[in-house]
């Protein structure tokens, strides 16, 4: 365990860490078992919804497992996208082609059987995504009721929205009998902004996860150090170690989409904010690899060699 002054004090140093390479190459050593925790599986074999917002070139198994080679992580998390709304036929191949070593979030709606439930536990998944803005598939409505059902299986609810609407569900997700996990720092740009704030009350209340990813995606600063979206995620992890993942968002479908695109990102330096962020090696480890096997339910005594 990580003594809680020592994070603090890691904390509080995080600013004089010098600046990311511009020609990234690994920057620390990728512990055994570290945990890619968002992550998305485009395939042909499964359609995509005719009315999708997003619709990325594909992005298979095969694919990513070249990526974990590049990084060096031996776990990962298959979150459902938008592309595919509640057919999760993806996300569950995904997992099973990866065996052991992986999880899975999946997005259902109040309308999901028991039944489908139990199949969707024993393929892997571990929590439900509620998602705004991508077409909806779960209402607002739906969410303390879809909570109090999967409370049963021991999962999560996951969140991604616009901030607005973090903001006004804050009530809500704080109330809620499962844990809460914020994707993409809460679209924090920066910290003290409203949805920071509402991120830090689900933190502090010991309710709340984070993962620390998708810096890249919605103005937190540019290329390799991404300065605002750095701050947040550095206020997140000194506040709350123990509940912050950090996650990839390979293949980045934001970055593909023709309205308003942002970036391409570089999956090295995404990776290398994980020690920009966090320079003590002992914190790494409980982000990238004791967080997610709590979270997840990884078999601690069964880590896999980083690739």
């Amino acid at each position: 365990m990580i003594n809680r002054r020592n994070v603090i004090g890691t904390g509080l140093a995080l600013a004089a860490t010098p600046a990311i390479a511009k020609d990234p190459k690994i920057s620390f050593a990728v512990p055994d078992g570290a945990c890619d925790s968002h992550l998305h599986i485009y395939d042909s074999r499964f359609a995509y919804m005719p009315n999708a917002v997003l619709k990325p070139p594909l992005a298979t198994v095969a694919d990513y497992r070249a990526l974990q080679k590049k990084l060096g992580t031996s776990r990962c998390v298959v979150v459902q996208p938008s592309t595919y709304g509640t057919d999760n036929s993806c996300t569950l191949d995904a997992i099973a082609q990866m065996g052991g070593n992986a999880r899975g979030v999946c997005v259902v709606n109040a309308s999901i059987s028991d039944a489908e439930l139990k199949r969707l536990h024993a393929g892997g998944i571990r929590g439900a995504r509620i998602q705004f803005g991508l077409g909806n598939p779960v209402s607002a409505e739906e969410v303390m009721p879809l909570a109090k059902r999967i409370a049963k299986l021991g999962w999560h609810i996951q969140c991604n929205m616009p901030p607005e609407q973090l903001v006004q569900m804050e009530s809500l997700l704080l109330s809620l009998p499962v844990p809460v996990i914020i994707d993409h720092l809460g679209r924090a740009t920066t910290v003290g902004q409203p949805q920071y704030n509402t991120v830090r009350k689900l933190l502090d209340s010991g309710h709340g996860w984070v993962k620390v990813s998708g810096a890249y995606l919605y103005g937190g600063g540019t290329a390799p150090n991404y300065a605002g979206a750095s701050q947040a995620a550095m206020g997140y992890i000194k506040a709350a170690p123990e509940r912050c993942v950090w996650g990839s968002d390979w293949p980045h479908p934001d970055a593909t989409k023709k309205l308003n695109p942002v970036a391409m990102p570089d999956d090295l330096t995404l990776l290398n904010l994980v020690a920009h962020w966090m320079p003590d090696a002992r914190l790494r480890h409980r982000v990238l690899v004791d967080n997610p096997e709590s979270f997840y339910g990884f078999d601690s005594k069964k880590r896999p060699k980083a690739l």
